[in-house]
């Protein structure tokens, strides 16, 4: 009882937002409504404590992620559809569904539209495989949050530990409707087995390289046991989804990302009015920019260079 009345406690102190959230650009909604497709994955930059600790555990920007599902409730019908009007109204046609602390749930699209998002879209994803995809997320929502899969990821994450810990194989909860974010998305895409950062395991014997995918392969292992034999062959391997982060879907080289915010045809760079000049012109009052700094009298100088010479 104590236990869980100190959990509540952290998860509220957790969940509060942090002062000086930086958005680094501005996200053009129309453009994300028209640019996102079924299936795609939303990854947030959240402004959350717990968000902080996500992103600095995993050394990366993305702390949340969803899955958008467009107008699936609506096409649906019934009272599925009557549901989802009703509860979201011009927005029930850009959905996603969330694991969050209080549960799964179906959200709008436009509820991150303040934040730093990114799309990662399922390369080559079949039309069926959608279907059981987009069927596993919508019959997730109701679930409950797995508190335990995100305080064991976090440690799982963490840099140092204090005793020898052996390789995880699944963390969190062994209740069948309780996720988080990732683990939620990670057992939608597993139920068709598309790929998000399977384990590599080599069949020739000589480098068992369980690395998440090719693109993780540093490059001195590549050249020292790969030896130009080009992608490592062998066994994939699904990773528990329980062990995903966001990141993963940003890494992957089975997602590619979606630049919804892209500039349109005919942009001219000459064309962008920048602060710093603007404010260096006569009659501003600002000080002109100041010119690049003299070379150090430390710096060699060419003696008697003459043109031609």
């Amino acid at each position: 009882m104590v236990r869980r009345a100190l959990t509540r406690l952290a998860i509220r102190y957790l969940q509060q937002p942090v002062a000086g959230y930086e958005r680094r650009t501005w996200n053009d909604p129309e453009a994300l409504r028209r640019h996102a497709r079924k299936g795609d994955v939303v990854l947030v930059e959240g402004d959350q404590r717990i968000s902080q600790v996500i992103q600095y555990l995993t050394r990366s920007s993305w702390s949340h992620a969803a899955l958008y599902i467009g107008d699936e409730l609506l096409q649906r019908g019934g009272e599925t559809a009557a549901w989802a009007r009703e509860c979201f109204g011009e927005d029930a046609d850009h959905l996603i569904v969330e694991a969050l602390v209080h549960g799964v749930v179906a959200s709008p699209l436009r509820k991150y539209v303040d934040f730093n998002i990114r799309l990662c879209r399922p390369h080559g994803l079949r039309p069926e495989d959608l279907r059981v995809i987009l069927d596993e997320a919508i019959g997730a929502i109701g679930w409950r949050y797995d508190v335990k899969n995100i305080v064991d990821l976090c440690r799982h994450l963490l840099p140092f530990t204090l005793r020898r810990r052996p390789p995880a194989e699944r963390l969190g909860s062994p209740a069948p409707d309780e996720v988080i974010c990732t683990s939620l998305l990670g057992r939608a895409f597993g139920a068709v087995r598309f790929p998000i950062l399977p384990a590599i395991v080599r069949d020739d014997g000589t480098v068992d390289l369980t690395l998440s995918g090719w693109n993780a392969v540093p490059a001195l292992v590549q050249r020292l046991f790969l030896r130009g034999r080009g992608r490592p062959r062998g066994l994939f391997r699904m990773r528990d989804p329980t062990l995903l982060a966001p990141r993963d879907f940003d890494l992957s080289p089975y997602f590619e990302v979606v630049k919804f915010n892209a500039v349109r045809e005919g942009f001219d760079y000459r064309s962008i009015r920048w602060a710093d000049l603007e404010e260096a012109r006569p009659g501003s009052g600002s000080p002109p920019p100041r010119s690049p700094a003299r070379l150090s009298r430390w710096a060699p100088r060419r003696v008697g260079w003459r043109a031609g010479e």
